[in-house]
């Protein structure tokens, strides 16, 4: 009994290589937008007002507190009861995109956190304002405190694309799961599926690891 099927592989690789270039664009554009939609969130959960910080609080427990999946099915199978019908793939980048700008604005709020409240005192005696303080000052130095971090969310977010099939999203997953159903090729197209993954998920992942320890010999060759 032959277990993996060559033959399957060069018939439906084509189909198989396009659903892995629906995953990495899908990646690409929710990774763009939680890292610029979740520093907005976290200077919301750092504001002096109560209210908004009340607010963003809820939205950011709400999506801690769920699963991914359920937050994906309810976009796109609840909220048409409601009027609003979004098709496969919006559904997905909203769902994917709310999921990880609220966890990507807790490192954002990290980061801030982490650098030194001299620093805003020193931007103030040379007269930034906050508003220019934090652009010039604090968020360069806070990013650089959470560049390995949110390395490790983009390799997951990666890997996380895969729940978009349920919402008929034809990514990578969901293409091997037609074809596995109409071939019967388990075996061939769940190996080739998962060497996919792994053609892009190592490499993205010996680079977080070079950034990281770039990052590191940064932080021990600052002067104190």
């Amino acid at each position: 009994m032959e277990f993996f099927n060559t033959d399957v592989v060069r018939e439906y690789g084509g189909a198989l290589l396009h659903g892995l270039l629906l995953t990495v664009i899908l990646t690409f554009i929710v990774i763009t937008l939680a890292l610029v939609l979740a520093i907005p969130v976290a200077l919301c959960r750092l504001s002096p007002y109560r209210a908004v910080r009340g607010v963003v609080s809820l939205y950011v427990e709400v999506i801690r507190g769920t699963p991914l999946l359920l937050q994906l099915v309810y976009i796109y199978y609840v909220l048409p009861a409601m009027g609003i019908n979004l098709n496969a793939f919006v559904a997905a980048v909203l769902g994917l995109t709310l999921n990880y700008t609220a966890y990507m604005s807790e490192v954002y709020r990290g980061g801030i956190l982490a650098v030194p409240r001299n620093q805003w005192e020193a931007a103030a005696t040379i007269g930034l304002s906050r508003a220019r303080a934090f652009q010039r000052i604090i968020l360069p130095q806070a990013l650089r405190i959470v560049t390995p971090t949110l390395g490790n969310y983009f390799i997951s977010l990666f890997k996380d694309t895969a729940l978009a099939s349920v919402v008929t999203v034809q990514e990578l997953t969901f293409t091997g799961q037609i074809i596995s159903a109409r071939t019967y090729q388990y075996f061939t197209i769940y190996t080739a599926t998962g060497l996919l993954y792994l053609s892009v998920g190592y490499p993205a992942a010996l680079f977080v690891r070079w950034l990281e320890q770039r990052t590191q010999r940064g932080y021990r060759a600052r002067p104190s």
